[in-house]
């Protein structure tokens, strides 16, 4: 992860880092994510902090139930702990969440509301059905477990496998120069009484058949952060019992 592009005002000279994703599991047994990013910023005035950010989820397979435990670290310093879990009540989709970190409570959601591995889904059948054009709200867990994103997702044209290779190449990028995959791009805005038109935040990036994405982008609007794959380790789904 580099600094792509900044503004004179977001006081940022330069950021690298990594982020590694693990992801399994299946629609049987529910989807298991765990996410690290770890980034060094360097301000414009010289300082340095190093950001930690830790996340691991798992989704059941029918998106009735989400469990979600986040951590955040400046340096040695915990910044921001979240815990908690979600699930669907009522004919809208709408979610009933407990909150155990950092402070007990429980509110309700109304829906619909998509969990992160059914909306990742949603995207990839929409580009399979060349739809352009998705928007959904999204239940993540962030911004401590209370927060409903609005999302705009744009999908571009389909690419063939093999038409556009990636100029840096990894182990098993053989496997994916076989698939299909589509430039994408989700915008997520705020949803209640503080919400604005422009998003918090935009993703960019290339779309597998497969669901893996690569080419990441991700614009807070006075910067930019890019990803270049670097690593990708595919195992063989052990399939449903």
């Amino acid at each position: 992860m580099t600094l792509d592009g900044t503004q004179v005002s977001s006081g940022i000279a330069s950021v690298q880092g990594r982020m590694v994703f693990d992801f399994d599991g299946s629609g049987c047994d529910g989807y298991t994510m765990n996410m690290r990013l770890v980034t060094r910023v360097q301000a414009q005035s010289g300082r340095s902090s190093i950001s930690d950010l830790r996340s691991s989820t798992w989704e059941q397979g029918a998106g009735k139930l989400y469990r979600f435990n986040s951590s955040h670290y400046l340096g040695d310093t915990l910044e921001e702990s979240t815990r908690g879990n979600a699930e669907r009540f009522g004919r809208d989709g709408g979610l009933k969440v407990s909150v155990s970190t950092p402070k007990a409570k429980e509110l309700k959601l109304a829906g619909p509301v998509l969990f992160p591995t059914q909306h990742s889904l949603k995207i990839l059948a929409a580009a399979q059905a060349g739809k352009t054009v998705l928007r959904a709200r999204v239940y993540d867990g962030s911004s401590k477990g209370s927060k409903v994103f609005a999302t705009t997702t744009f999908i571009g044209k389909r690419v063939e496998p093999g038409a556009k290779p990636p100029r840096k190449r990894v182990a098993n990028d053989g496997v994916l120069e076989k698939l299909v995959s589509w430039p994408v791009s989700i915008s997520y805005f705020d949803t209640g009484a503080d919400a604005k038109e422009t998003p918090v935040y935009q993703l960019d990036f290339r779309l597998y058949s497969n669901g893996v994405g690569r080419e990441i982008l991700i614009d807070y609007g006075d910067f930019s952060i890019k990803g270049v794959l670097s690593l990708l380790e595919i195992r063989p789904f052990p399939g449903c019992e």
